[in-house]
C-alpha cells in the first residue's frame, strides 16, 4: 500500500470520563466536517506524522463515533477506543487526513506541514534568510525553527513578521526585527 500524504487536523489532549471520549484540539479550519461523526482519520504520532502499524505496514484507520464542542475544542469518540484505559495511550497523538480531501488553503495560506523545507526570505533586501526545519504549534501559534547559516533560529509564524507565502516557490517572505535570529 502506499501512504498517503497526510495533514494533521487534530491532536489528542486527554481522556474525558471512564467512555473512551477524548479532548481533541482541532488543527483544521474546518472541524465539523473533516472530524464528523462517519469520517474516516488515521492515527498519527505524537510529532505529526503519519502513524504506520509495524505489523501491518499500514496506517491505523479510525472511524470517528462522536463528536461535539468542548471548552476550546471538542470531545471525541473512534470506534477503536472504547474505555478510559485505551484512551490514555493516546494522549499527545495527532489525528491524520489525506490531504486531498481537505479543502486548498486560501492564497497565501498553507498547510503547517508544508512549511518544512521552505527559505525564509527577507522583503526588505530580497536576501535568503534560512530553511525552516521544523514547525511547533504551541498554544500560542506556530513557531518555526530555522537553520540559518549562524545556526537555528526561532521565528513566530505570526502576521507581524510574515507577509507571504508562496506555496509553489517554496518561499516565505518575511520582515523580522533587529535581534530575533541572533541566539
Amino acid at each position: 500500500m502506499t501512504l498517503p500524504d497526510c495533514a494533521a487536523v487534530g491532536r489528542i489532549r486527554r481522556p474525558h470520563g471512564v467512555r473512551g471520549e477524548l479532548v481533541v484540539e482541532s488543527l483544521t479550519d474546518e472541524p465539523d466536517a473533516i472530524l464528523a461523526p462517519g469520517r474516516r482519520v488515521f492515527q498519527g504520532t505524537h510529532e505529526g506524522g503519519l502513524f504506520v502499524d509495524p505489523r501491518t505496514k499500514e496506517p491505523r484507520v479510525l472511524t470517528v463515533t462522536g463528536l461535539r464542542p468542548f471548552k476550546d475544542g471538542f470531545l471525541m469518540t473512534f470506534d477503536l477506543v472504547g474505555d478510559r484505559t485505551e484512551a490514555e495511550k493516546w494522549n499527545g497523538r495527532h489525528l491524520m487526513v489525506p490531504v486531498e480531501e481537505l479543502s486548498e488553503p486560501d492564497d497565501g495560506q498553507v498547510f503547517v506541514h508544508e512549511l518544512v523545507g521552505m527559505q525564509l526570505v527577507d522583503d526588505a533586501t530580497n536576501a535568503p534568510i534560512g530553511e525552516v526545519v521544523e514547525f511547533y504549534d504551541l498554544p500560542q501559534g506556530v513557531l518555526l525553527e530555522v537553520r540559518t547559516p549562524t545556526g537555528l533560529a526561532s521565528v513566530p509564524f505570526v502576521e507581524e513578521f510574515i507577509l507571504d507565502v508562496d506555496r509553489e516557490g517554496r518561499t516565505i517572505r518575511v520582515t523580522l526585527p533587529d535581534g530575533l535570529l541572533e541566539g
